[in-house]
Formats: C-alpha cells, structure tokens, sequence
C-alpha cells in the first residue's frame, strides 16, 4: 500500500491561537519568508501565509519595529519587501563576509549609463552616444547585460531596427529603489558621488 504523501494542509488562519500570538506568528511568518527568499517578496505573495482579511502592510510594519536596533532592516524594493543590511555594517561585512557575488564594482561611468537608460528607456546605443558625446562601447553594455541591471527593451517593427535596453528589476533590487518613480534628481546623483553625468541624463519625472 501506497502512502499518502501529500503536504499537511497549510493552516492560513491559525483560529485556535488568541488573537495577540496570532499576529506574532503570522510576522514570524513574514519574517521566514524574506529570510529564505533571494529576491524581494510581493504583498500577493505574502497573503498566502496570513489569515484571509490580515494587513500585509501592518504585519511588515510591526515586523519592522521588531528589527530597530538590529543589524538587518526591511526594505521595499522592487514592489516587494526583502531583507537589506544596514549601511552603517558595510565595513564589517566587506572586512569578514563572503559577499564577491554581490558586489557590482562599477565604475562611476557605468553608474552614469545605468542612470541615462533608466530615465530613457528604452533607450539605444545611439541614443546613448547623442546624451555622452561619445560611442558607448559593447563590452560596457554587455557587461551590464550579465550582471542583471538592464535587459533588451522594445524593438521597432522595422527592418533592421536597432535594439534598445532598459532596466531590469535587479537593477532597482541593486539601488533600493521601490520602483522607476524612486529615481533621484541630479543633487541626489551628485551627493552620491556620480559625478559628470550629462544634464540630459536626469530628467523630471511625471508622477
């Protein structure tokens, strides 16, 4: 005789608990979640680990103030929440942590391409050239390709239609940006030490 292997049913609403250990298991959950997950966690995601009617938002808040004083923090990025280590650890973590895999190690010209096709796009290398005076070369843009922070954008039906490029999620992942609107004006560029970007680079975003 076979057995039955089935996973247990999955218990969303957890009506035996008082309503107080509710809720904190229900952020314990949250808090499972974007410790395991690699990317950041949409809210549709996360009800389906809460009781049918709770507030995704509210149980990421409390699960937030939980983490004051902590080394670790939540972030929304990319539409969804993960779990981002406070700036004030980068030195430790680069002194004793593994972390080759997740640094970019550009250069301010790169972050400077980045910036021009995340307010163009979908931009082409032409339209590249035109913003910095100069052929932005292939190697650069395929660089940018495999590290996952700009992917191939819309093509003209045309023949013979140049390609063009945008940005990707990891991109916004990779600057702690919610989403496009989260995109700093040029003070903001300069301040973070991108320096000599063109002022055809930044450009006002509608809301």
């Amino acid at each position: 005789m076979v057995k039955d292997r089935s996973e247990p049913v999955f218990d969303r609403e957890l009506t035996d608990l008082l309503p107080e250990l509710r809720w904190r298991e229900w952020m314990r959950r949250i808090e499972a979640v974007l410790f395991a997950s690699a990317s950041p966690v949409a809210r549709e995601d996360l009800a389906r680990v809460v009781g049918q009617g709770a507030s995704v938002d509210l149980l990421v808040e409390d699960l937030a103030a939980d983490l004051e004083g902590r080394a670790f923090k939540i972030a929304q990025v990319a539409g969804g929440w993960m779990f981002r280590s406070r700036s004030a650890y980068a030195p430790a973590i680069r002194a004793a942590a593994d972390v080759g895999d997740q640094l970019m190690d550009l250069s301010e010209f790169d972050v400077a391409i980045l910036a021009a096709i995340a307010y163009h796009q979908p931009i082409t290398r032409d339209g590249l050239k035109d913003i910095f005076g100069k052929e932005i070369s292939r190697d650069l843009i395929g660089r940018l390709h495999v590290r996952g922070l700009i992917g191939t954008g819309p093509r003209s039906p045309r023949r013979g239609a140049p390609h063009t490029f945008v940005t990707t999620e990891q991109f916004l992942v990779a600057f702690g940006l919610e989403s496009l609107r989260d995109l700093p004006d040029r003070e903001q560029l300069v301040d973070a030490g991108v320096m000599g970007v063109p002022d055809q680079v930044v450009c006002s975003q509608q809301a």
